[in-house]
């Protein structure tokens, strides 16, 4: 597998091979393109972004608290699909708890009136 490491600015080519037991990457510069290459080979992880309708209309920008499963986020973004919340909403404001049994919040990323 070919990727490109997106832990500093360098953007390292990465190869990322597994021989037996081992992930073994290739092209990295230092232990984080490492770490980033093993993690990306084994299990990815992405924050998902998006964004959710208040009932007055108005959209609140919202983020994964944390990293998720990148096999699951469709599933997330279909969880916001539908969803009207509340206002007010503040930065930091849990809008989904335990988004789509992921163990990870979804929260805002703005605040409205």
């Amino acid at each position: 597998m070919n990727t490109i490491c997106i832990m500093c600015p360098m953007g390292c080519p990465l190869e990322i091979t597994e021989s037996g037991n081992v992930i073994v990457v290739k092209g990295n510069t230092c232990k984080r393109g490492t770490d980033y290459g093993v993690q990306e080979y084994s299990a990815p992880k992405r924050v998902v972004t998006s964004l959710v309708h208040t009932e007055t209309g108005k959209v609140v920008s919202v983020k994964t608290a944390e990293l998720i499963d990148k096999k699951i986020i469709f599933n997330v973004l279909d969880a916001l699909k539908n969803i009207r919340i509340k206002l007010p909403i503040k930065i930091g404001d849990v809008i989904i708890h335990n988004v789509c049994g992921s163990g990870v919040n979804i929260v805002a990323t703005s605040s409205i009136e």
